[in-house]
């Protein structure tokens, strides 16, 4: 059936991503904020990085809301509230978030979509849905290192960069410091793990 996007359920259903979307940027964010008062740059970086990515999302599903534009949108929605002492408990949330979105709520928000005829908005939705178990499985890596004390250290040698400077170093455990730039093992990550790096096949 084709539906008028005026009188649709996708347009509430965009709006309705839109606001998750913002949400969990706001979230992320937030979970940066105590990452790093708990010295814990890596996950500052990976709240910050999927943050951006959220962002993106929101001004994705917002834009295909241009037809309505001047018009005041109400719509009905649940949204988490995680706020926590431990930062495995932020990362699991975030995970389970994600996994929710993916699972769950952008896959109806497609069907909905291509049932009113708007194949392209279903689209976009699943290939958000999509991204969405990326981030949710990152968050839960990170989280398993915490919960099994492997964030910093492993039982074998593991290369670490800082993320600071870039510094290489190949070690059981991350230093405390940097020998370069001293920066403290907070900003170490495993350089399988780390962004824009080329490894070698």
């Amino acid at each position: 059936m084709s539906v008028d996007f005026f009188d649709s359920a996708t347009r509430l259903n965009l709006m309705r991503a839109f606001a998750g979307e913002s949400q969990a940027r706001n979230r992320y964010t937030f979970a940066a904020g105590v990452a790093k008062k708990k010295g814990l740059q890596v996950i500052e970086g990976v709240f910050t990085f999927t943050a951006e990515q959220e962002r993106s999302h929101a001004k994705v599903f917002y834009d295909q809301l241009a037809p309505l534009t001047g018009e005041t949108l109400v719509v009905d929605g649940g949204y988490p509230v995680d706020i926590y002492t431990e930062m495995a408990d932020y990362l699991r949330a975030a995970q389970h978030n994600e996994y929710e979105e993916h699972d769950d709520v952008y896959p109806h928000f497609a069907q909905v979509a291509e049932e009113e005829g708007f194949v392209e908005i279903a689209h976009v939705f699943r290939m958000i849905a999509a991204i969405e178990k990326t981030h949710g499985d990152r968050f839960g890596q990170f989280a398993a290192l915490l919960e099994e004390d492997k964030l910093f250290g492993e039982d074998r040698p593991v290369r670490w960069m800082c993320l600071n400077c870039g510094e290489i170093i190949e070690t059981e455990r991350a230093p405390a410091l940097c020998p370069v730039c001293k920066h403290g093992q907070g900003y170490f990550v495993r350089l399988d793990m780390a962004p824009f790096v080329m490894l070698e096949k």
